[in-house]
């Protein structure tokens, strides 16, 4: 009798990650360890105003300098089609947005010309003897401003710098006026900068012999970005071939297409030579998108029982100067998200979106879900103090029942599944909440003054079908089985640390009952791997992963056609269990993996067996995956801080997060993401903020004045799950890497405010900076 093999459980379970051994011994491959031989560089002169005329570029000097090769402006390049956008409306004002600046420039950093040299520290030296003559303009800041009668324009062939407008609901006046309270508030999303580990880079390479250009980028998108450079530079796109290596950090930032990449393509045909552009930390923070940018005023209309009558938000969207890929697109996603996980059946959101004299805002972790959840949970504690409400209490009250689902929402989302119940139970539970409010009562007996943050949360990930999209909403996969039994999974997904080389390989492995080190994954080069969408939006598992699944089960039903000739028998019979196939009903008889592999390419090799009858040679599959709606992970996340009035300080005492991300497959990396996520939304609430003085000249472009967060500053996070799967994916699974961001926001500042509560101060804006909240109770006693 044959020992059975019991296969290895994989999905489900903590792997670590396969790609962190090259990671942490500094043996991966980034963007600027890319340097072909004869490889030149590339420095570019940036705008020192925000606004100003270009009276005239003189780059006499810098031509003279040795080394450098060559230098280029704005007249050089206006062969090269200009920087796309998409999820554009019809009343979307679309300036033209050219790859060096032409006749002016519109923000401090636009880039104004390209000096190339065979030296970095050369183009360097270069640069710096471009001569610019400006006429400066005035500039505008300000996005509530920028709107206003009057206000300087940023382009002048519009007549107003409204970039765009959106309206979702229908108009709620009439019931705000029958509910016992409207709850006004003017909320801000400050400017943050994602500030990725690695800044952007790209190196192109055109081969004039093949007529193909290789672009490497640290791109969240590579097939997009292959697209849209094909279509900038005037080639076929088969002749383009970008390459993503490792990326260090995306966050959405990387989720683009930027000048500078189209910039080296250019100029690398041009001169027939490798170019290489790396961003310096200082370009990272003028020149990279920046992420959030809205102000608003809410109003939120409500029972005196605490039921929600309607919401209306008013918002304004700071564009900046120019659209970078989906900046329309970030605001929608705000307006789609407005109802949170609340019935809320009264509800309208008007946006309009202003240029400003500064870089454009896009995607950043979250994109526009976490505005939306931070006006709705500040709204949900503002109105539970009118109320004399206990915050639980009113959002328990206005929460969608769990046989609620599938939910249309007045702004056009259909939720999926979801038990927001379960979620705020497990975390109340976790922190033990009625002891905890005891405890603060006798705190503050005792002059200590702790605060106690709830944020419950619903959002849009996923990202499909098509139709929802500006770009695509499907992924690729291929899997493929080698002559020598071994397994490569080929994904159009391009993951950048969400760590997808091992939870698709355990997907695979698990599947075919093989040891994960039997399966590779590969992506990143778009000659390689399959036509993708990209990674963004918790989109790889939900989508890319569901591609692989399906693609895996292809492959193992021809290579149990296989198998069946080996054991002659009936394909419907065979049986794949730990590696090996045998017949049901009969273990003894069996053949393995590699056996049949090696026939199902080589069969004189595998014993004289033939070709399965009817199949071609070969196992493999390649499927395209669609899903038919967005997923919406959901969650409750508590924070508890203690504040210390006589300075500001806010120190954070516990963290307790319970997220549904659906079926997991594998928490260790789902612990990861929402831990960097927490981090991330942490630091918009505390610190963070890209400031601007009147003229458009940033204030704190630099590590040394810009706050990031830090690790003293954490605490240890308490992390727990409840699990919804989701319908819309065979693997049930919703998506991870932005509900931290998304959370930790709102419960922090929520925190807060309740830590001032004995001082009657209900908001400040964030970032809850020390000197703001000093200021809000100097003076006062509680």
């Amino acid at each position: 009798m044959v020992e059975t093999v019991k296969p290895p459980k994989l999905i489900g379970e903590p792997v670590k990650r396969r790609e962190d051994p090259r990671l942490i011994q500094g043996l991966a491959q980034y963007v600027d360890d890319i340097e072909p031989g004869r490889c030149l560089h590339v420095c570019l002169v940036r705008s020192i105003h925000a606004h100003a005329r270009l009276k005239s570029v003189d780059v006499s000097r810098a031509l003279e300098s040795s080394g450098v090769v060559a230098v280029y402006t704005g007249e050089d390049i206006k062969d090269v089609g200009p920087v796309p956008v998409v999820g554009v409306t019809e009343d979307t004002k679309i300036p033209h947005h050219p790859i060096l600046a032409q006749g002016a420039v519109r923000y401090v950093g636009e880039p104004i010309a390209a000096v190339v040299a065979n030296d970095r520290y050369v183009a360097r030296d270069g640069a710096d003897r471009v001569q610019v003559e400006y006429d400066p303009l005035p500039a505008v800041v300000d996005m509530e401003k920028a709107l206003e009668p009057g206000s300087p324009k940023v382009h002048e062939e519009f007549d107003s710098n409204l970039a765009f407008t959106m309206y979702a609901g229908e108009n709620v006046d009439e019931e705000l006026k029958k509910s016992d309270r409207v709850i006004r508030q003017h909320l801000t999303n400050e400017r943050v900068v994602p500030n990725p580990i690695e800044t952007r880079g790209a190196v192109a390479d055109f081969d004039r012999g093949r007529e193909k250009l290789t672009l490497w980028s640290s791109t969240q998108i590579p097939h997009i970005l292959r697209t849209q450079i094909a279509v900038q530079m005037g080639i076929p796109e088969h002749q383009v071939r970008v390459i993503t290596p490792e990326v260090g950090g995306g966050f959405g930032c990387k989720l683009n297409v930027y000048r500078e990449e189209a910039l080296v393509c250019f100029i690398s045909r041009l001169l027939d030579k490798p170019v290489k552009w790396i961003e310096t930390r200082s370009e990272n923070f003028l020149a990279t998108i920046h992420g959030r940018g809205q102000v608003g005023e809410v109003e939120l209309g409500v029972m005196n029982d605490g039921t929600i009558r309607a919401l209306r938000y008013d918002l304004v969207q700071d564009v900046g100067a120019y659209y970078q890929l989906e900046t329309p697109a970030i605001v929608e996603l705000t307006v789609l998200m407005m109802s949170g996980s609340y019935k809320i059946s009264n509800l309208e959101v008007k946006v309009r979106a202003a240029f400003t004299n500064k870089i454009a805002t896009d995607a950043y972790r979250g994109a526009g879900r976490p505005e939306a959840t931070y006006v709705l949970e500040r709204c949900m504690d503002i109105a539970a103090l009118e109320l004399g409400m206990d915050p639980v209490e009113i959002r328990r009250r206005n929460f969608l029942h769990r046989d609620a689902f599938p939910y249309s929402t007045p702004c056009g989302s259909t939720y999926d599944s979801g038990d927001y119940t379960a979620a705020l139970d497990k975390a109340l539970e976790m922190v033990q909440y009625d002891d905890l409010r005891r405890n603060q009562a006798a705190g503050r007996q005792e002059g200590r003054y702790i605060g106690i943050g709830l944020a419950t949360f619903v959002e849009i990930c996923g990202m499909g079908p098509s139709s929802a999209l500006p770009a695509g909403g499907w992924e690729s996969a291929t899997v493929r089985i080698h002559p020598t039994g071994k397994i490569v999974v080929l994904t159009g997904a391009s993951p950048h640390g969400q760590g997808q080389e091992t939870t698709f390989a355990q997907i695979v492995a698990e599947g075919f009952g093989v040891p994960i080190e039997d399966v590779t994954v590969m992506h990143g080069d778009t000659d390689v791997v399959p036509y993708g969408i990209g990674t963004f939006g918790s989109r790889v598992t939900a989508v890319g992963g569901a591609a692989v699944l399906i693609a895996r089960d292809q492959v193992i039903e021809k290579t149990k056609k296989f198998a069946a000739v080996h054991l002659e028998a009936d394909p419907a019979d065979v049986v794949l269990e730990g590696g090996e196939f045998h017949v049901r009903g009969a273990p003894d008889k069996r053949v393995d993996l590699l056996t049949v592999a090696l026939g199902a390419h080589h069969p004189a090799l595998a014993g004289g067996v033939a070709f399965a009858e009817g199949e071609t040679p070969g196992l493999e599959a390649t499927h395209f995956f669609e899903p038919e709606n967005f997923t919406y992970p959901f969650g409750t996340h508590i924070c508890i801080v203690e504040v210390d009035p006589e300075t500001g300080d806010v120190h954070i005492l516990r963290y307790v997060a319970v997220d549904d991300v659906g079926n997991v497959i594998n928490p260790l990396l789902v612990n990861g993401q929402i831990h960097g996520g927490i981090a991330q939304g942490v630091a918009q609430a505390l610190d963070e903020e890209i400031i601007f003085d009147e003229m458009g000249q940033p204030l704190n472009a630099t590590f040394m004045h810009y706050a990031l967060p830090k690790a003293p500053e954490l605490p240890w996070f308490e992390i727990e799950r409840t699990t919804t799967p989701t319908p819309v994916n065979p693997l049930g699974a919703k998506g991870v890497g932005e509900l931290g961001t998304i959370a930790s926001t709102p419960a922090l500042v929520n925190a807060v405010m309740d830590a001032l509560s004995p001082w009657g101060v209900t908001h400040i804006d964030m970032p809850l900076r020390a000197e703001k909240i000093w200021q809000a109770t100097k003076g006062k006693r509680p």
